[in-house]
């Protein structure tokens, strides 16, 4: 009964095969090899952006930073929410690679950038005293399990380019987010104003690999220098590629995403069932709960991993509700929900459910 993260899930198989197929004896280093070109074609292909410069890298800090870096100069200021990965979770890595951009973390109730706040804090900008307009970082799916539509989209890269401003997009989750809105990968990026992608795969059912896609080919040299001098340039590049490229292959990136949404509607609907609301509605694969301090001391007694985001989970009145995360991955399946909510619900589990 893993919720922690789908940064904890398995590795696909489809994707550990071709891990083992590209394997097989000797290959060309740095990127050179057959499987990092299939996978940016299937990059481009998936985007319908033939021209676009694809860019592998091991960890989602690394295409966040080093996407962030070929669109800001030190001098500016990055426009994200208060939640945004780039603000909470990578150490500071977004200013270090740019050279000392500063992240200006907006507020936002559902984690999605407001246009009409974006644009009065981009407008108290431009003075040689502060930071410049910089660019504006969009998370799809965001941190709290909601989702931006194409139009929300194109809403703040209006305001973004109203200030000549470039628009980079943390895609950790976009196939959730994808899956969730029914719309293309073009449609949700490039056609709605997004300059740069960080194309998330493993939480996704990867390894280990993402990729910086870049809708203007003329970031294409400066990101392969700014992601040789990170250190993201493989020697052994082949296995980035080839895990990019099976999960590419017969729609198996959203696949993996539907069957995460799958899972984190039926942990919902059966959470509901119990009386217990989500404290906004998700749109993806996590969602935020209340659940009282008594059924998360049975939850964790039987062994459920998941973020308890308050305390103290031993002591207390045993109704109080505490706030938690639960997050599904690809590999979930009915099997871990139902298991959880007969814990939640204090019913004995049924023999049919295999331990998890």
């Amino acid at each position: 009964m893993n919720f922690s993260s789908d940064n904890a899930g398995p590795v696909h198989p489809r994707v550990m095969g071709a891990l083992i197929d590209a394997n097989e004896g000797h290959a060309p280093a740095y990127g050179a090899d057959r499987w990092t070109g299939e996978a940016v074609a299937r990059v481009r292909e998936v985007f319908e952006a033939p021209e676009a410069a694809v860019h592998l890298v091991a960890t989602g800090t690394a295409a966040n930073a080093l996407a962030l870096a070929a669109l800001a100069r030190p001098w500016d200021a990055v426009f994200c929410t208060e939640m945004a990965h780039i603000h909470e979770d990578e150490c500071n890595a977004p200013e270090a690679f740019t050279g000392g951009a500063k992240l200006i973390a907006l507020p936002a109730p559902l984690a999605k950038l407001e246009p009409e706040v974006l644009r009065a804090a981009m407008a108290r900008l431009g003075s040689v005293h502060g930071p410049q307009v910089g660019p504006v970082s969009v998370t799809q799916a965001t941190e709290k399990g909601t989702v931006y539509r194409p139009e929300e989209i194109r809403a703040v890269a209006a305001v973004a380019r109203g200030f000549g401003a470039k628009v980079h997009l943390d895609g950790a989750r976009l196939a959730n987010a994808l899956v969730a809105v029914g719309c293309s990968p073009a449609e949700m990026t490039w056609k709605a104003g997004v300059d740069v992608v960080s194309l998330g795969g493993t939480k996704n059912g990867l390894m280990g690999a993402e990729a910086v896609v870049c809708f203007d080919p003329t970031l294409s040299w400066e990101m392969e220098l700014r992601r040789k001098r990170a250190a993201h340039l493989f020697s052994k590049h082949r296995y980035l590629g080839a895990q990019m490229a099976a999960t590419l292959t017969d729609g198996l990136w959203l696949e993996t995403a539907r069957a995460a949404n799958a899972a984190l509607g039926l942990l919902v609907e059966g959470l509901r069932s119990l009386g217990v609301a989500p404290e906004w509605e998700p749109e993806a694969n996590l969602v935020f709960v209340r659940l009282p301090r008594a059924m998360h001391q049975r939850l964790r007694a039987a062994g459920a991993s998941y973020h308890l985001w308050e305390g103290p989970l031993e002591t207390g009145d045993p109704e109080e509700p505490l706030l938690c995360r639960l997050v599904c991955d690809w590999s979930v399946g009915t099997g871990a929900v139902d298991r959880f909510l007969a814990v939640a619900a204090e019913r004995p589990v049924p023999a049919t459910i295999p331990p998890c």
